[in-house]
């Protein structure tokens, strides 16, 4: 029971803490609030390309490795080929 009171002690703060700081970013803000919203709109957009930007990146280097292992894989069946045709050679002049 006393852990359930101090959970609601300190969720109460936090929202008192919230609801204090908005109410004092709001009075004391430097700029009108058309301002604010547009550069908060302005850094949204930037953070957007940025993220768009990482995920196209981040896509260009797996397709680039998946390109890299399809040419390793096809090198490696290339030469197992080779191999077994050798090891197959080797059999037949043995029969």
């Amino acid at each position: 029971m006393n852990n359930s009171n101090d959970s609601f002690k300190v969720i109460g703060a936090l929202v008192v803490g919230v609801i204090t700081g908005a109410a004092l970013g709001v009075l004391f803000a430097p700029h009108k609030g058309s301002e604010t919203r547009n550069r908060i709109l302005g850094g949204a957009k930037d953070m957007a390309n940025d993220f768009s930007r990482m995920v196209k990146d981040e896509v260009t280097a797996l397709r680039n490795k998946a390109e890299e292992v399809v040419g390793y894989v096809n090198e490696e069946g290339i030469e197992l080929k080779n191999r077994m045709n050798r090891n197959v050679e080797t059999l037949e002049s043995v029969i």
